[in-house]
């Protein structure tokens, strides 16, 4: 079965700084595969480059079978991918409800009503902030609503980017449930997380990144066992 995304031997820079060395990796519809690895590796460059932000320098990059190495963010998003970036960038003005409408730019407002109440029943907090200004909710509750957002859009895959950043360990937890929902739903997973035992707990696949590069891959209990993982990303537990 053909992979729903592709990664082929891409390299991608910041301006003279090389960020990504022939990377290669792929994901299968229905899969949560996890990508791990310390700060400045290259994790959140990937992600950002499978939405042309930045360009690669060379490779190619497979979307559904079709390339999309070279398309526009906002066709890539009309083509069923959609994107949780770090940092979460909500529109803080706006209230809950107006956020999520606008993750219902890449299909419109056909189904606005149904998704919204589907995502009401997988973050309830939501629903008793509807009508707040999303700026002023707390950092959990924010993730939440850039992840519901993403989600108005109907996506075939979502990918994240550390998710549980700055986030109690409560609320960490109720994130994660909230994927494992996601994913059970049929959604495709990619997910970029430092919280590695968290992240490989969740996932059928994971791969590590060093210094832009894939240095191993398996599934997420393979890479829990493995000795280097767990000394360098998993406190030497």
């Amino acid at each position: 079965m053909t992979p729903i995304l592709q990664v082929k031997n891409i390299d991608a820079y910041y301006g003279p700084i090389q960020a990504l060395r022939d990377v290669s990796l792929e994901v299968h519809e229905g899969e949560i595969v996890t990508l791990i690895g310390a700060n400045g590796a290259g994790k959140s460059t990937l992600l950002m480059s499978i939405f042309g932000q930045p360009r690669v320098r060379s490779g190619r990059i497979y979307f559904a079978g079709e390339d999309i190495t070279q398309v526009a963010s906002h066709d890539i998003a009309r083509r069923g991918l959609s994107q949780v970036p770090e940092g979460r960038h909500i529109f803080p003005a706006m209230t809950v409800d107006e956020n999520l409408l606008m993750g219902t730019v890449p299909i419109g407002l056909e189904y606005v009503d149904a998704d919204r109440d589907s995502m009401f029943a997988l973050f309830p907090r939501l629903k008793e902030r509807c009508n707040q200004r999303a700026g002023t909710m707390s950092g959990g509750e924010q993730q939440m609503l850039a992840i519901a957002r993403a989600l108005m859009g109907r996506p075939r895959m979502i990918l994240l980017d550390e998710p549980s950043l700055g986030l109690a360990p409560k609320v960490i937890a109720a994130v994660f449930d909230a994927l494992k929902h996601i994913a059970a739903s049929g959604k495709t997973i990619f997910l970029v997380e430092q919280n590695a035992n968290q992240a490989l707990a969740l996932a059928q696949r994971a791969y590590v990144l060093v210094n832009g590069a894939v240095r191993m891959q398996g599934t997420g209990a393979e890479l829990m066992a493995n000795p280097e993982v767990r000394q360098a990303y998993l406190g030497g537990h």
